[in-house]
């Protein structure tokens, strides 16, 4: 584990593959209330094929700091661009799930110099939530009940294929929900007013979007698969048995996507 230093504190990442710096650089983000190890495969995977892939923890997730003031996707966003710097990156790769799919379209959005190509795994480009569900999600998130609202929705989300490991992986996510001050980050990420990603004006990156044909946060994940893909001009890939950590739960398929990607940002550079 390392740490990125940030204004308000510090970021925790893993470094998959050599400290090499002519290796081509990953840089992966999750989504709210997971931890970065949710990427152990895919960052194994990536790191044998020949790069250098760096999987963060958001702010106040995982073992980052908890005395972060912003928790939004753009706050995000500046996280995954301060890593990439500081790792030396160029022509960057971003792959992000969930919130932190909008977290590497924005920061593919700021720095079109420094990102080349992004994987948006079941991203949140859009809010689908209704204020009086985002109500309801005030009260389920009060303590004592707030984290094992939590864990039990997080165990919900991988409908289909059940990963390995997924008890430990489960037990760090618990155990990440158990401190008052991380589970108030994790709270007021899940309830920050993180921006909506309804166009992508200045996006130079080449996209790919990845979807669990079981992801249980949409009604019908292709739909919202194509309409993302819309926006950021890029493809599409559907992973059966998935629901919405198609990097655990299918992770030689994201891997797939990612080489495919990493070879048409190559071509576009």
């Amino acid at each position: 584990m390392h740490h990125l230093q940030r204004p308000e504190g510090r970021i925790a990442y893993d470094l998959y593959g050599p400290a090499d710096r002519s290796r081509p650089l990953i840089v992966c983000v999750p989504g709210m209330f997971d931890h970065r190890a949710s990427f152990r495969f895919v960052g194994e995977a990536l790191a044998e094929a020949g790069h250098r892939v760096a999987v963060m923890d958001l702010r106040g997730h995982g073992d980052s700091d908890t005395a972060f003031t912003e928790h939004t996707n753009r706050a995000a966003a500046t996280d995954a661009i301060a890593l990439a710097e500081e790792l030396g990156g160029e022509n960057v790769l971003m792959v992000g799930n969930s919130l932190g799919g909008a977290a590497v379209t924005i920061a593919a959005m700021e720095r079109p110099d420094l990102v080349s190509g992004i994987a948006l795994l079941c991203p949140f480009l859009r809010n689908s939530i209704s204020p009086l569900l985002r109500l309801g999600f005030r009260l389920l998130l009060l303590r004592p009940w707030g984290p094992g609202v939590l864990a039990s929705y997080y165990d919900k989300l991988h409908v289909g294929r059940t990963p390995e490991g997924h008890a430990e992986q489960k037990r760090r996510v618990r155990d990440m929900l158990r401190p008052a001050d991380r589970f108030r980050s994790i709270a007021a990420t899940v309830l920050a007013p993180s921006e909506q990603v309804l166009a992508a004006p200045g996006l130079r990156a080449e996209a790919t979007v990845v979807v669990g044909e079981q992801d249980p946060d949409w009604p019908d994940p292709a739909a919202e698969a194509e309409w993302v893909a819309s926006v950021v001009g890029g493809t599409v890939e559907t992973v059966p048995d998935c629901g919405h950590y198609p990097q655990s739960q299918q992770p030689d398929a994201v891997v797939s996507a990612v080489l495919r990607l990493a070879e048409r940002a190559k071509a576009g550079a």
